[in-house]
């Protein structure tokens, strides 16, 4: 394996072992090492935080997780409850509406009833009338109009 630093004049192999023959490539120049060695290892930090970064964003994202599920779960919970409480109490408004609703159109039945009723009263009037007026004229006991009873004994 050779690697080549790019050192903006020439192009230079830098000090590595060959995988397959161990041989050691030399470079001319000691200021070259420096540069490429600067570079490598700038280039293996870059890696390194490239390889990690991801990893310690998954750590943060599941430790914000842990801490924030317990709180979001109990909100859900109350939320339902208040949701079941709240159609419970959509339901008894909107029957209550509907019962108010068919009240006020049920005020004709109402008055019907009222009328039926006057009916009744006058016609159990009258059926007392003519009863009080037949009772007069059947019993002897109960005196006639314009007539006094008499007493056989005078």
């Amino acid at each position: 394996m050779l690697i080549f630093a790019n050192a903006l004049t020439r192009i230079k192999p830098v000090q590595i072992f060959d995988s397959i023959s161990f041989n050691v490539y030399k470079m001319e120049d000691q200021e070259m090492q420096v540069k490429v060695k600067r570079v490598t290892d700038k280039f293996t930090e870059n890696m390194y935080v490239l390889a990690n970064e991801p990893s310690v964003a998954l750590y943060r994202l599941q430790e914000h997780v842990r801490r924030s599920l317990p709180e979001l779960v109990q909100h859900k919970t109350d939320m339902q409850s208040w949701e079941e409480q709240s159609q419970g109490a959509i339901y008894s408004v909107e029957y209550a509406c509907s019962a108010v609703k068919s009240m006020t159109n049920s005020s004709l039945y109402f008055k019907s009833i009222d009328g039926l009723l006057r009916q009744a009263i006058s016609m159990k009037e009258q059926i007392s009338t003519s009863q009080g007026r037949r009772r007069r004229t059947t019993d002897p006991r109960v005196p006639k109009e314009g007539g006094e009873k008499h007493s056989s004994g005078i």
